[in-house]
Parts: C-alpha cells; structure tokens; sequence
C-alpha cells in the first residue's frame, strides 16, 4: 500500500468512526412515555419530496472556499481505498468520503498559502504523482487493447502446441493372493468369461466391485512391475500374471490416450498476464526507440540517496 493511500485511509477511518456514531446517536430514542397533550395543532401537511437529482462525475458535492469537489473526486478516492473500506455501506463511506476531501482541501490552502509550492519536496512529489498519472493512463489503454478474445485464443494454441504430452493408460485388473489363482483366472478369461464380472467375483482388490477398473493413470504411477506390465500390452490385451507387493495380479488394458491439455480457462489468467507484459513491453520499446534519452552516468556510492534531503532548499 503506497504511503499516500495509507495515509487516507487512516484519516478516512477516523471520519468513518465519526459519521457512523453520529448515524447511532441521532436514531437513539429514550424509553420515557411523552405526557399526552389535550387539543395538540393540527399537523403541518409534509412537503412534497424533492425531485430525485440526476448524479454524474461532475456534480458538486461541496465547496470549499470556492473549490469544487466532485462526485469524480470522492469516486477517484474510494478507488484507493483498501478493500476493506469499501465494502462500507454507501451512506457511511460516502460521508467519510467528503469530510476526507473537505479536510484535505482545507489543509492543502492552508499549506499552499504558507509557501508550499515553492518547496522542493512538494514540488517533486506533485511531479512524480502527475507523471505516475499519466503513466497509468497509457499503460491502461495498452492494456485493454492487448487483450481480445483472439490473443487470448491464439496465445492458448502456441502454449499448448509446445506442451509434452505424455501416453496414459485405462486398465482394469483382477487381484489375487497366488500366482495358482491368477492362471485360474487367465483360463477362465481364454473361455470367454467377462472380466468385468470376474473382478467382481475373484479380485480382492478394493477396484473388485467396480469390476476391477483403475481409471486412467500415466507412466510411473503404479508400482513398477504393473506399470511395465501395462505399457507392454496392446489395447485388448491381457496380460499373464504380475507379482507385486500387493498380491498376484491379471491386468486388462482397456485404452490409451495422450494426456489431456488444460482447458483453455484454467491457463487464461496466466495467459492475460503473458499478454499484458508483452503489450506494455513492446509499447515501452517502441516510445524509446522515437525518444531522445540523454541519460547521465552517475557514479553513485552506497547508500548515497540514504543521505539526500529532500526538505533542503
């Protein structure tokens, strides 16, 4: 958080407190019954309600001294506030807001009054917000221009065109405690038995119920002696019986596949990010190819802007 937004935000919170015990204290109502009145007036007819005023950036929301603040203003400080602050309710923040303004216009006269521009810390600091500004401005024109659904599109196929894809695997298997047991279930299978149905019956494997079926896994997620049983197979195929430290097993490979790529929104905000640093960069070049830049080399020692004044005139 910059030390400017720091600062407002801890005068804001002060005339936030304010506006809010001001809001508590005027609904407070006393318990005590009013003494009925004989023959009370008659009640003034209410005035008609005003007729709602159309707000936009440039309505005046308060003078002072003969400067105008804005709706543009209080919007302008409300984005520079911390989160937290403006989740306030509309009528609290927008109070604190003003007062804000108010007492900042009031202090900034004050200083302007006293000689304030004519100061070198001032004048810098107005120099370096003024230039940050603008600097803003551009780099967000760049920006929106920089992102289109087609650069999104066309930047998520030259990123997944250079990804490694790795062949994965669908098998089934049938678990057993003996090398006996698993021939058994090979000659059953070269019978015609469904495997489906003899995982359910046979295998002691926790796949068994769903008729022994793994889902899909790549090179080097199983053990090593069924992960070499599977990529020996063709897709169909059955294989004899592995031994792993997980009992006997007669393995099925259903099919193969490359691994998928990642959906295209599961990589935008990385490729929006690619695209914005690109855009800025190439904006940054091109203004300092068409500038003259006269930079001078300065031999500056550690620690020497540790040592600079800025409130020396």
């Amino acid at each position: 958080m910059s030390k400017l937004t720091m600062t407002t935000a801890l005068a804001l919170s002060l005339a936030i407190a304010w506006s809010a015990t001001a809001q508590e204290t005027g609904s407070e109502t006393t318990d005590t019954e009013a003494a009925p009145v004989e023959d009370a007036a008659p009640v003034a007819e209410a005035e008609p309600e005003a007729e709602p005023v159309e707000l936009d950036l440039d309505t005046v929301v308060a003078t002072v001294n003969g400067t105008e603040i804005t709706l543009g203003h209080v919007a302008a400080i409300r984005d520079r506030l911390p989160q937290q602050y403006r989740q306030l309710p509309t009528e609290v923040l927008y109070e604190g807001l003003v007062d804000q303004l108010i007492d900042q216009t009031l202090l900034a006269d004050q200083a302007e009054g006293e000689g304030a521009l004519d100061r070198r810390r001032v004048r810098v600091q107005l120099e370096n917000e003024r230039r940050g500004v603008l600097a803003n401005e551009t780099i967000a024109e760049v920006l929106n221009s920089a992102v289109t659904d087609d650069a999104i599109e066309e930047a998520y196929e030259e990123v997944t065109s250079g990804m490694t894809r790795t062949t994965e695997f669908n098998a089934s298997h049938i678990l057993v405690e003996s090398e006996e047991e698993a021939r058994e279930v090979i000659t059953e299978l070269d019978g015609g038995a469904d495997f489906a149905a003899l995982a359910q019956e046979r295998s002691t494997g926790p796949s068994g119920p769903n008729g022994g079926n793994l889902g899909w896994f790549g090179p080097g997620q199983m053990v090593p002696e069924f992960d070499a049983a599977v990529q020996a197979l063709e897709v169909g195929g059955v294989s004899e019986p592995v031994q792993t430290q997980f009992g006997w097993h007669v393995v099925l490979l259903n099919e193969t596949r490359l691994s998928p790529l990642p959906p295209i929104e599961q990589v935008r905000p990385e490729i929006i990010q690619q695209l914005n640093q690109e855009a800025l960069q190439g904006e940054i070049d091109s203004l300092r190819e068409g500038a003259e830049i006269e930079r001078v080399e300065l031999d500056v020692p550690e620690g020497a802007l540790d040592t600079l004044d800025l409130t020396a005139e």
